[in-house]
Parts: structure tokens; C-alpha cells; sequence
């Protein structure tokens, strides 16, 4: 049949039936484009999301480090939740007490405070018609205390009256530094730097992990020593404390003595001997690093407000302070890096034990 056949009417729909059914096809094939290009878009974006997660977990080591710092200080509340105790757990059992010395371990005051005034009157004396001798040199035992909070050089210069910014401060500090190192390790003796009562008992036990708590057998840690004067004088104070050290017999016949508490010391380090003194966390960790433990196994026992920066510097499971040292409750209780504060060695064996 012909077209002829069919009526105008007819004719223009038969014309328009393909052209309909082409721009069916095509917006049909459009929405197809479409779909396909959203889920595409919206794979490659959720891609490139999980790749970034992955990416900032890589280049920030520490976050687990963090989060299990923070679920370890709250763990001593009664209401800890599951993940924080996932994270204290991943974190691992305290396994190194790292101490400072001067006032911590050793009742050494009187030493530095006669030492100070010695060094500081030779220097006064060379600057000035006045003469002093170390009786008459004017320093308190009050700002002989407030200036230990600082390295020896730094609390040297300042008892002179030298500002931190004035040019000669550094060079000044460290020359009196010097002579005052030489000085003062001289003189280290059981007498003039021996441990506080209960301390080489507190060491042994912590050591040998003997130590009996409401909670059963404390489990044996290492031991650090760190301190803002020179390393020298560290290692002169501990072998003063320890019987083995101060006999005429060779150390190596007294291997696993109780006497030995010198060889019980995995890592003694001075301010020169790290890269950086107390505040910063330097030497916490070159401590933890001799001793195979990363700092938040360690906790960090000091009687000033650096010792707490310190350990929180370098991100120590805690810090707890002294309060027989160089500076009172007042002053350690606005140091917020402190989790607890002891009076004799019974509370600080006691505030230790709870990290065991």
C-alpha cells in the first residue's frame, strides 16, 4: 500500500513516530550518562576519602599514642568507658620509673646551695671592691630553691643578675656552669648527697619487682636517672648511694647483689648530655630509647615544675611529684602535669604501684 493511500491526517504522525522514538532513546541514553557519571564521581570521591584517612593515620604516628595517653589519665576514674580501656590496654604495662635526682633521690640541697655561693663569690669578688666569702654571699636559700627549677647555667646567671636577654648571659652562665660542675661533683659523698630515708629500699623493690600491694606482687621495672645538672654529677650521687660502688671490691663480683643499686640504673643521663635540658622532653626520651621502652611505659618522678613539663613533653604515662624537695605543694599543684603529689616515699610507692 502506498502512502498516497493515507489521509493528510495521518501522514505528518507517521512522520514524527521516529523522530519521537529517537528522542526517547536519547533522553534515556542521557540519564544513563548521567547515573553512571554521579556513581563514578561519588566512587572516586569516597576513594579519595578512605586514601586521605589513610594518608593522615600515616604521617601522624603519634594519634595512637595520644588517644591511648588520654584513656590512660582517665582510667583512674571509677566510670571509664570500654574504648578508653581498649586504649590504656594497647598501650601496655608501665615498665620503666625514671627519677630526677637532686631533691628527688638525693637530700643534695645544702651541697648545691654551699657550691652556688662558692662559685658566685669568686665571681663577685672579681667584679667588684666589696669582698664576700661563701657565708656572707647574699643568696637565700629561697632563691638558691626557685632557681633549681632552671639548668645550671641558666640559674647561675640569674643569681648574678643577669637577664636571658642580656648578651653576655649565655657565655656567663656556662663559664660559671663549668667551674660549678667541677666543683660540686667533687664533693659528692654519702653526706653531702645521700638518698632520702626509705629511697634505696623504694629502688630495690622497684627493680626487683618484690614489693607487696593491695592488689598483689609489683612487677619489676627499670630504672632511669635524669637530671639538669651535668651527668658527671648523676653518676657520682648514685655510686655514692651504693654500697657496691663504694668499696674496694671490683663491681663485677657483686652482679645481682642487693648492694648494687648503681648497676640496677639502665640509663643515667645529664643536661649535657642530651640534646636539650628540662622543660623540654629530650632526655626523658634518650632515656627511654637506652632503655627499649617508649614513653608511655615510663613515668617520670621529679620535685619541680620542669619535671612535669618534661614528661609531658615527651608524652610519659605520668609524672608524679616530691614534695621534699625544692618546692612545696603550692607551687606543684599549679603544674597541671602532675598526677600526683607525695609527701614521703610511702605515697610515692603507693601512686607508682597504681601503674604497675
Amino acid at each position: 500500500i502506498g502512502s498516497s493511500t493515507f489521509s493528510p491526517l495521518f501522514q505528518p504522525r507517521l512522520r514524527t513516530q521516529p523522530q519521537f522514538y529517537r528522542m526517547t532513546f536519547k533522553n534515556v541514553a542521557n540519564a544513563i550518562l548521567l547515573i553512571t557519571a554521579a556513581v563514578t564521581v561519588e566512587g572516586f570521591i569516597g576513594s579519595r576519602r578512605n586514601r586521605m584517612a589513610d594518608n593522615a593515620a600515616k604521617s601522624s604516628p603519634s594519634l595512637a599514642h595520644k588517644s591511648s595517653l588520654a584513656s590512660t589519665v582517665s582510667s583512674t576514674s571509677s566510670d571509664t568507658s570500654s574504648s578508653t580501656n581498649e586504649n590504656a590496654e594497647s598501650a601496655g604495662a608501665v615498665r620503666g620509673i625514671i627519677f630526677d635526682i637532686d631533691g628527688t633521690l638525693a637530700d643534695s640541697w645544702n651541697l648545691g646551695y654551699q657550691a652556688t655561693k662558692t662559685v658566685l663569690t669568686e665571681y663577685h669578688n672579681k667584679k667588684s671592691d666589696e669582698t664576700h666569702t661563701p657565708e656572707t654571699y647574699p643568696l637565700t636559700s629561697e632563691e638558691y630553691h626557685y632557681g633549681c627549677r632552671f639548668t645550671t647555667p641558666e640559674r647561675l646567671a640569674r643569681h648574678v643578675g643577669l637577664d636571658p636577654e642580656d648578651p653576655s648571659f649565655e657565655s656567663v652562665g656556662e663559664d660559671l656552669g663549668r667551674q660549678f660542675d667541677d666543683y660540686y661533683v667533687q664533693l659528692v659523698d654519702k653526706e653531702t648527697a645521700g638518698f632520702y630515708d626509705g629511697i634505696d629500699e623504694l629502688l630495690m623493690k622497684l627493680h626487683r619487682g618484690d614489693g607487696d600491694s593491695d592488689s598483689g606482687k609489683m612487677s619489676g621495672v627499670q630504672l632511669g636517672a635524669l637530671t639538669n645538672a651535668c651527668v658527671e654529677y648523676a653518676h657520682a650521687v648514685l655510686k655514692a648511694n651504693c654500697p657496691e660502688c663504694s668499696s674496694d671490691i671490683p663491681s663485677s663480683s657483686f652482679e645481682g647483689n642487693d648492694s648494687s643499686i648503681y648497676q640496677r640504673f639502665s640509663s643515667i643521663h645529664g643536661a649535657n648530655s642530651v640534646p636539650r635540658p628540662k622543660p623540654f622532653g629530650d632526655g626523658i626520651q634518650k632515656c627511654c630509647d637506652e632503655m627499649n621502652l617508649h614513653p608511655s611505659q615510663v613515668i617520670y618522678v621529679g620535685d619541680a615544675p620542669t619535671d612535669a613539663r618534661a614528661a609531658v613533653d615527651a608524652q610519659c604515662r605520668a609524672a608524679i611529684g616530691v614534695l621534699w624537695g625544692s618546692n612545696d605543694e603550692e607551687c606543684l599543684k599549679k603544674e597541671g602535669g602532675f598526677k600526683a603529689l607525695c609527701s614521703n616515699v610511702e605515697e610515692l610507692r603507693k601512686a607508682i604501684e597504681k601503674y604497675l
